[in-house]
Parts: structure tokens; sequence; C-alpha cells
């Protein structure tokens, strides 16, 4: 097995966005443009079938679920898709995002027992969600090109960090150009030993390599693993 930051084995969390009910394509980020997924790993884009394949596929038991409507519209999590996830893969932890913003949103999601939430840097007004949950949840740190969405202070200060950051290039995500090797020795630096996940564009076995040089503790992954790269 490979290892990234402090001799801790090298992790590949999978990555399933959730559009409507289905698993969506994820590309650059355009995510009024993500369409249904056709995958090998699957009959269909429903999120439990896509989930189980991908779990299957790579043989890890943490799973990244990105809630789109919830993201994009403020909507509640898609509580069905997550629990029907749940039930398909027993034993895997889920790292979901759905727009959390605010401290009773995150209490009413970790109440339903459903996952570990990730607050995306995109949906903060500012620092404080970050600071208040500490390690009950995990940072992902947003960027769109050479744009930081939300708080500088949030990507600028790794004193508000969890132990667990992921560094989130949108416009890499499903592109297959090469994950974000600066932005992840930057953040890999300025954590000071917390765990840096890459999350966009990691291509293959080589990328991986790349990214275990860089100090990352592990990377988000779908399209690689859909398209036979990464198994």
């Amino acid at each position: 097995m490979s290892h990234g930051s402090e001799g801790r084995p090298f992790r590949l969390i999978p990555v399933i966005d959730l559009r409507r009910g289905q698993v969506v394509r994820a590309r650059a980020g355009e995510r009024d443009a993500y369409a249904p997924i056709d995958t090998p790993l699957a009959r269909g884009s429903a999120p439990a079938d896509v989930a189980r394949g991908l779990l299957d596929a790579v043989a890890t038991d943490r799973l990244y679920v990105a809630d789109l409507d919830a993201i994009m519209e403020g909507r509640a999590p898609d509580r069905a898709s997550l629990e029907a996830v749940a039930r398909a893969c027993p034993g895997a932890t889920l790292w979901v995002d759905a727009g959390f913003s605010d401290f009773s949103g995150v209490d009413r999601f970790t109440r339903l027992g459903l996952g570990r939430p990730v607050i995306g840097s995109e949906s903060q007004r500012d620092a404080d969600l970050v600071r208040a949950l500490g390690n009950r949840a995990v940072l992902s740190l947003d960027s769109r090109g050479e744009e930081r969405l939300g708080p500088d202070a949030l990507h600028a200060d790794a004193r508000t960090w969890p132990e667990e950051v992921i560094v989130m290039t949108l416009a890499r995500v499903g592109t297959g150009t090469g994950p974000d090797l600066v932005g992840i020795s930057r953040a890999v630096a300025l954590g000071q030993g917390r765990r840096i996940y890459a999350a966009g564009g990691v291509r293959g076995p080589e990328d991986v390599t790349r990214l275990i040089a860089a100090g990352a503790a592990g990377a988000l992954v779908a399209s690689a693993i859909h398209d036979g790269r990464l198994r």
C-alpha cells in the first residue's frame, strides 16, 4: 500500500455527486451542466448502486458525497439518497457536503447519523462555523481557477482548520488535467501535520505518486475510477 504524510496509508476516497436523486458526472465545476452518470460500475445512476460500485472498485471504507441541490439551492440534504447509500455501503463512513453554512443545519444533519459533515468554504460567510465544529467536521477549501471561494481567513489561517482538510479545485474536477500540486503543497506546509486531501484532476497512479511526494494524505476521485484508470 502506498503511504502519504507521516507514514499513514494514502487514502483514495471515491466521490458521488447527487442531483435530483441521481448520481451525475462532474466536470470542471459547471454544476448546471452535469448529466446522469453512465458507468461500468453500476446499472443506471441510482446513488446506492453507484456508491457500492465505487467502493468495490477501490476497496475503501470512505465515500465523499456532494449534495448539489443542497449546495446550489439551499435545500435540506437528500436524506432518501443518503439513507440508500448508507444501507448499500455498511461500514463505510460518508463525508457529506450539503452546503452547510450554520451550526443548526450541521446539528440537524448529524442527528440523522448519516455521516460526517464537510464544511465547504464556498458556503461560508466567515470562519466561525469551522472554528466551532473543530474535528467534528472536515473542511473543504474550495477554489475555481485562481479564485479562492469563501472567506480568505479559511484559506490563509490554518489555526481555523480541523485535522482533515480537502483542497477542492473545482475547475479540475472531471477534466483529467492533473491535481493542483502547488495548492496541495501549500496546504501541507501551512497545515503543519493536518491531513490534506486533493480533489480534482487526478488521472491515475502517476498522480497518486506525485501527491504522495507532495505530502497529501489522500485524494477524492471519481472519473479515474469510473474510467478504470484507478482500481
